[in-house]
């Protein structure tokens, strides 16, 4: 059974204070840290890249889920490689030979995830992708820029993937706060990416406990509905 795993977002901590923030979001029980490379070219703003993602390393011994919203994933594998990353998901939209990303990915040392944006039908991760990749991420936001509003239409996806494929992470990120945590969690996701959800929190440790809280309950209904059907 897929267990939960909160990964905050470093798009919506303080730039000035990576270090600390990273070790702060660990201290209030993160499982993942989410960091979010845009090249400017696939999405329309530039944000961090492999030199800040190896300046934090240092830092935390947190696991490093690197989103690569980059036009030519296969170009910057390497460097986030040795700059300490451990997942690399790269867009499906952005390459024409997923399989072997994936393949060059885990040749790299790391895991691979496959993103997937909201109007990309979910049936082109379907099949050999899915079955050769470690997580697939529904976007429930378009990529791009935090703060966005949560879009419910995307759990479909989530519980199609969820059902075809029950011990596979499957990762939301966009607009996640406690008042859309249970669409996800029912949905199947099992991997929760929120950024101001978390950061701008009064207590971002009792958010986190609730995620994981509401994503285990819910892995735990699919198990048990699982081992009802065989």
């Amino acid at each position: 059974m897929p267990v939960a795993k909160i990964a905050p977002s470093m798009l919506s901590c303080d730039f000035a204070n990576l270090a600390m923030e990273a070790k702060r979001m660990t201290k209030n029980g993160a499982d993942w840290l989410h960091l979010d490379v845009m090249d400017g070219h696939f999405v329309p703003n530039i944000t961090l890249g492999a030199p800040i993602i190896s300046a934090i390393r240092p830092h935390t011994e947190a696991y490093f889920d690197c989103h690569m919203m980059v036009s030519n994933p296969s170009q910057w594998v390497d460097d986030i490689a040795k700059a300490g990353g451990q997942m690399y998901t790269f867009h499906i939209e952005a390459t024409e030979d997923p399989i072997s990303l994936i393949q060059q990915i885990h040749a790299a040392g790391m895991q691979a995830g496959v993103a997937v944006k909201p109007n990309t039908p979910v049936e082109k991760v379907m099949g050999a992708v899915a079955e050769q990749c470690d997580m697939i991420l529904i976007m429930t936001v378009e990529p791009g820029f935090g703060g966005q509003r949560f879009m419910a239409q995307c759990m479909p996806k989530v519980e199609a993937l969820r059902i075809k494929y029950p011990n596979l992470d499957i990762e939301v990120d966009g607009g996640l706060s406690l008042d859309t945590i249970d669409a996800s969690a029912d949905a199947g996701a099992n991997v929760i990416v929120a950024g101001t959800g978390i950061f701008k929190a009064e207590k971002p440790s009792e958010v986190i406990d609730t995620f994981k809280e509401k994503v285990n309950n819910a892995q735990a209904r699919f198990a048990a509905a699982a081992a009802v059907s065989e």
